[in-house]
């Protein structure tokens, strides 16, 4: 979450008449994250989220993303669904941006997570597989394997303004990773970007999965892999104790299931998140306007889990 456009109360006060949720107490943005403009928003009747999509979300991806939340909902998942306003619309725009006032769930994101709470969380990843199982909407993953070499060419030789050598060491990987990406295993839909901080727990119960704006068609078992690249480090890319990995992908398996054949692409798979996330970083980076209230994220700390899982990836995921 971050905050690139900024709302005036009087907007926000008219936007907010539309619906059913009382009136304006306060509006706060909230700085973490990269994609969207986010503030936590409370009435006189309830919290809300408010989300205005910035450039990485297509408005057109919207309604793909509201049916995919609606479905998990109805099957029980703990996902925040939209909140139509009294025409029953449920994507606006505010600002000049689409925008959509979301449900508030209860709970914290974690920084540090263990073995426990690692493990309800990749339950929870299997749950929503499950859920998704039979919902019908197809997006294709904008940020799959076929689009980091052109993202890599776009970031071009400014990355070794990062650190030195960063462009050929990424560009060396994904010729590694191009070559042994697995083409035959399942695809569904996934969410693609369940960091710690898309995770909203209580102890050792999750209560909430958000931030379903990368949600795609993709292998699913990418999801395993994205999931575990974020979870078994620490924020600069120092890796946890190996619990906490094996917590993300034995909580999944219980949950899910994991063929043998999804089991050994893991490695790889791991590795194609490191670089799509170094890459996105570096983009980020090199690219975020200096006065946006934004918490920009390092791509360093991802370099270092790629190199974690050249040397480790078979053993942590044996």
């Amino acid at each position: 979450m971050a905050v690139y456009t900024q709302v005036s109360a009087e907007a926000l006060s008219a936007f907010l008449a539309k619906f059913d949720v009382g009136d304006l107490v306060s509006a706060k943005g909230i700085a973490e994250g990269v994609e969207n403009s986010n503030y936590l928003i409370e009435t006189t009747r309830d919290r809300f989220i408010l989300t205005l999509y910035e450039k990485r979300v297509a408005a057109d991806d919207l309604p793909y993303f509201m049916a995919l939340l609606g479905h998990a909902a109805a099957a029980g998942q703990p996902v925040p669904g939209a909140i139509a306003d009294r025409s029953g619309a449920l994507i606006h725009e505010l600002e000049g941006r689409p925008a959509c006032l979301i449900e508030f769930l209860p709970g914290v994101s974690l920084s540090h997570p263990t073995p426990a709470q690692a493990m309800n969380g990749g339950k929870a990843l299997g749950g929503l597989h499950a859920a998704l199982a039979d919902f019908s909407g197809v997006r294709s993953n904008s940020l799959g394997v076929e689009a980091w070499r052109p993202l890599l060419d776009r970031c071009g030789a400014a990355m070794d303004a990062i650190t030195a050598g960063l462009f050929a060491q990424v560009s060396s990987a994904l010729d590694r990773v191009e070559h042994d990406w697995p083409r035959d295993l399942a695809t569904a839909p996934i969410h693609a970007d369940l960091f710690p901080d898309n995770v909203l727990m209580l102890g050792d119960r999750v209560t909430g999965l958000i931030d379903f704006y990368f949600a795609c068609s993709d292998v699913r078992a990418y999801d395993v892999a994205v999931m575990h690249t974020s979870w078994a480090f620490d924020a600069k890319g120092v890796a946890l104790a190996p619990e906490v990995g094996r917590g993300i992908v034995d909580g999944y398996a219980a949950s899910f299931g994991l063929s043998d054949a999804e089991r050994a692409a893991l490695p790889v798979l791991a590795e194609g998140a490191c670089i799509r996330f170094l890459l996105t970083r570096a983009w980020d980076w090199l690219n975020t306007p200096a006065d946006a209230m934004v918490t920009r994220k390092d791509p360093i700390a991802y370099l270092k889990r790629l190199d974690w899982y050249g040397e480790n990836g078979h053993s942590a995921f044996a």
